[in-house]
C-alpha cells in the first residue's frame, strides 16, 4: 500500500497542471489572468482545440476565424509607416535627378570657351524665358481698334444711287469697326434702304424732320441730327463727315484712327468754274498745324480753313466735357445762321481752342487723300422713282 501511493504521487497523471498541452480544468482557468488566459488559449491551447481527446474532431470554424485575424494583424503591419523619413528623402532625390539636365548648347556655343559659355548660357536662357513670356502676352493682348463713325447726309437726285453705291463700295474695303449713318430729309426712301441693306456693313439709316420750308441748308440739319443720335447713344469713335458725292482714299480712313482729339488735312477741291483745282487745309510741320492753306479772298476772314471733309475728330467731345475740359457742356452742332462757307469755322470752333489741340493727319499733310468735286446731272433735277427710267435716254450714235 505503501509503495501504490508513492507511485501515484510520481505519476506523470499528477502532474498535468504544468504541461501547458492539457487540458486545464475550470477551476484552474478561473484562477488565470485575462491576460495570460488570452494568450493561452490563443496559442498554447490550439492543439486541444483542433484535435479533441473526446470526439478527435477537428475545430475548421475556430481555426478559420485565426486565420483571418493573423492575416488582419499581417496586414496592419504592413500598413505601419515604418522609415518614413527614408521614403521621403529617396523619393526626393528621385525628384532632383529628374529636374536636372544638362543644357543643350548649339554650335555657336560650343566654339566658345568654358567661362565664356557658361555666362553666354545664363543670359541666354533667361533671354528665352524672357521671350517667351512676351510672345504668350502679345498673343493674349488684343490691339483695340478705334471705330469710325462716317455720317453722310444725302438727298433725292440723279446721281444718288451712284455716289451711295460708291461711297459704300470704299467703305466695305476699310478694316472694320466701321459705322455709317445715311441722313435723308423728311423721310427715309426705299430706294437708300435698299442699297444700305446691300452693301454688307454696319449702318444706321435716319431722317431728318426738319421743316423743309424753313431749312436754309439742308446739310447743317442733316449733320446736327446725326450729331444727336451720337450724343444720345454715347457712340466711341472718330467721327467724320463724308458726303456722298466726294472721293476719298483707304489711306484716309486708316489715317483717321491715328486721331487723339482732332486731325484735320488738306482737300483736293475743283473750283466752281471748273477750270482749276484748289488746295484747302493746314499747311504742317510734322504732326504740327501752322497755318493754311486757302485760294478764296472771301473767305479769308474765316478762322480756320478746312473744307467740310478735311477734319475728324472723336466722338467722347460730344458726350465727354470734363474729359477734355470744355470751358462749356452745351451740345455741339452746326449753325444754320452763318453765312455760307463758314459752317465749318463755326464748328471747329466749338470743339478746339486754337491750331495747338489740333493734330495734322500724315507726316507734314503732304498727301491730298480725299478731292472735293462739283459734279451734278443738271439736266434731270430728281431722279425717278427706285431708280428706274421707263423712257430711253436720247443717244447721239456716232
Amino acid at each position: 500500500m505503501k509503495m501504490a501511493s508513492i507511485r501515484r504521487t510520481l505519476s506523470p497523471y499528477n502532474d498535468r497542471s504544468n504541461n501547458p498541452f492539457l487540458t486545464q480544468s475550470p477551476s484552474q482557468k478561473r484562477n488565470l489572468s485575462p491576460v495570460r488566459r488570452f494568450f493561452s488559449g490563443l496559442f498554447f491551447l490550439q492543439k486541444q482545440q483542433l484535435y479533441s481527446r473526446k470526439s478527435n474532431h477537428f475545430s475548421w470554424k475556430k481555426s478559420l476565424f485565426r486565420c483571418f485575424l493573423f492575416f488582419f494583424l499581417g496586414f496592419l503591419f504592413g500598413m505601419a509607416p515604418f522609415n518614413n523619413d527614408f521614403n521621403s528623402d529617396l523619393r526626393n532625390s528621385d525628384l532632383s535627378i529628374e529636374m536636372k539636365s544638362s543644357p543643350v548648347l548649339n554650335e555657336a556655343e560650343m566654339d566658345r570657351p568654358r567661362d565664356t559659355e557658361i555666362v553666354v548660357d545664363q543670359v541666354r536662357l533667361g533671354v528665352v524665358e524672357k521671350s517667351g513670356r512676351n510672345e504668350i502676352k502679345s498673343d493674349l493682348d488684343f490691339i483695340t481698334v478705334k471705330q469710325l463713325i462716317v455720317v453722310t447726309p444725302t438727298y433725292n437726285r440723279a446721281l444718288q444711287a451712284y455716289y451711295l453705291n460708291r461711297l459704300g463700295q470704299v467703305l466695305r474695303l476699310v478694316k472694320p469697326p466701321v459705322l455709317w449713318i445715311v441722313v435723308e430729309l423728311n423721310a427715309a426712301s426705299m430706294e437708300t434702304a435698299d442699297i444700305l441693306r446691300k452693301m454688307g456693313i454696319m449702318y444706321r439709316h435716319l431722317v431728318c424732320t426738319k421743316n423743309s420750308t424753313d431749312v436754309k441748308d439742308r446739310g447743317v440739319h442733316q449733320r446736327n441730327t446725326a450729331l444727336e443720335h451720337i450724343e444720345r447713344h454715347r457712340l466711341d469713335g472718330i467721327v467724320y463727315f463724308a458726303d456722298d458725292d466726294n472721293i476719298y482714299s483707304l489711306e484716309l480712313f486708316e489715317s483717321m484712327r491715328e486721331i487723339s482729339r482732332f486731325g484735320t488735312w488738306p482737300v483736293g477741291m475743283l473750283a466752281q468754274s471748273k477750270n482749276k483745282a484748289i488746295l484747302e487745309g493746314p499747311v504742317c510741320n510734322g504732326n504740327k498745324v501752322i497755318g493754311w492753306h486757302t485760294n478764296e479772298k472771301s473767305r479769308k476772314l474765316r478762322r480756320f480753313h478746312v473744307d467740310m471733309s478735311g477734319f475728324a475728330f472723336n466722338s467722347t467731345i460730344l458726350w465727354d466735357p470734363k474729359r477734355w475740359h470744355r470751358p462749356t457742356s452745351d451740345p455741339i452742332r452746326q449753325l444754320d445762321t452763318v453765312k455760307e462757307g463758314f459752317q465749318e469755322t463755326t464748328f471747329i470752333q466749338q470743339i478746339v481752342e486754337d491750331e495747338s489741340q489740333m493734330e495734322g493727319v500724315r507726316e507734314g499733310c503732304s498727301r491730298i487723300m480725299n478731292w472735293h468735286l462739283h459734279l451734278e446731272a443738271h439736266n434731270i433735277a430728281t431722279y425717278p422713282k427706285g431708280w428706274i427710267l421707263e423712257k430711253n435716254l436720247d443717244v447721239d450714235i456716232i
